[in-house]
């Protein structure tokens, strides 16, 4: 809306400008104080035209066209400008398939013509071919607009489907993980329960009772967990029945990507404390897609890869050095999969993410989870 007030300020300028200052070449106007009144009004038209399209288009040519051959007056640029961008903004803000938009074009082909065949001076072929070049410019300029308008938002919808779908993929994935690794403790959980049970006494009758409720609970749980995975693989082309990673494997990453072209120098800071398999698990995942990232937009370069144990917290930090000279970087970084996948893995841990382009080159990832 500022906008709009602006451009309906430079209008109002330059109309008073004309009208006040006087019109090169042309005689003064016989009532100025009408034609800087109508100045005015066609500015706060112009205010609101993106509101109104249609009906601002409409009013100004029908009310300022016939305006010129009846008061015998000649036509002032400014009101040829004006109706340019009357229809420019018609042309912007209006489907083309919608019935006010050949009208619109009808009305200010008839403007134009009105104010060529009535003028009082001279009008020579250039004439009318400069005017329709300029209509044309300013309708295929708000037609161009539109239509890139109708692209953008089409490629943001995309976009937006795109990361709901990437999120509710990682998000799968990750329950499909975090239910093998819960499902495995449960599992023996309930081993050591029925273990202890045999070893009771006949007098320790209630013990006996709680853990056989413990190993019932224990059975349909994992019960549980196994509907619930089958209900995630359902459409998928099979379970994945690979050991699940942990940060003990992280050579052998760090081997396999050495192999795709990666110079990687892996970092192990402090002393390894005892994690859950579920935080391994997440920590793994976000080391391999920061150097999935890096290979897949970077190419062949150095990568540093730390893992910090400190108290109560596990930092990760992988940063590359960039596209090396002489290889191009194939896709440009951003809001892809990888990271959306990372948010999720720390958002569940309830930590922190910053990914973001390095000074002077690469693009760095560093992770804080609660340990």
């Amino acid at each position: 809306m500022r906008l709009d007030w602006a451009i309906a300020a430079i209008v109002a300028l330059l109309s008073l400008a004309e009208e006040i200052g006087g019109r090169t070449g042309e005689p003064d106007r016989a009532n100025p104080a009408l034609w800087i009144g109508f100045a005015l009004a066609c500015a706060v038209l112009v205010a609101f035209r993106r509101r109104v399209p249609f009906t601002a288009l409409a009013v100004y040519t029908l009310v300022g066209g016939p305006a010129i051959p009846l008061s015998g007056e000649t036509l002032g640029a400014w009101q040829f400008y004006v109706e340019l961008l009357l229809l420019f903004t018609l042309m912007a803000e209006v489907p083309p398939r919608d019935r006010r938009t050949p009208a619109g074009l009808a009305l200010a082909l008839g403007f134009i013509g009105l104010l060529l065949f009535t003028d009082t001076g001279p009008v020579g072929p250039g004439d009318i071919a400069i005017a329709l070049v300029m209509a044309t410019v300013a309708g295929g300029a708000g037609f161009a607009v539109q239509r890139y308008r109708v692209v953008a938002a089409q490629a943001q919808e995309r976009g937006a489907l795109l990361a709901r779908e990437a999120v509710n993929d990682e998000r799968n994935r990750i329950a499909r993980e975090l239910h093998d690794i819960v499902a495995h403790s449960v599992s023996v959980m309930v081993m050591q329960s029925g273990a202890v049970r045999r070893r009771l006494t006949e007098e320790q009758a209630r013990e006996r009772e709680a853990l056989m409720v413990v190993e019932a609970t224990g059975r349909a749980a994992v019960h549980e967990l196994s509907r619930i995975l089958g209900l995630l693989r359902s459409g998928s082309e099979g379970a994945d029945t690979t050991p699940q990673p942990s940060l003990g494997r992280l050579e052998e990453l760090v081997e396999q990507v050495r192999v795709a072209g990666l110079d990687v120098k892996l970092d192990v800071r402090g002393e390894p404390a005892q994690l859950s398999a579920g935080l391994e698990l997440s920590a793994y995942r976000i080391i391999q897609e920061a150097l999935t990232n890096a290979l897949k937009h970077a190419g062949p370069t150095r990568v540093v890869v730390t893992v910090a144990h400190r108290h109560k917290e596990l930092f990760l930090e992988i940063a590359d050095e960039g596209p090396t000279p002489g290889h191009a970087t194939p896709e440009p970084r951003g809001l892809g999969h990888g990271l959306i996948g990372m948010r999720e893995r720390v958002a569940l841990f309830d930590g922190r993410l910053d990914a973001h382009p390095r000074f002077g080159g690469g693009f760095i990832v560093r992770a804080t989870l609660p340990a």
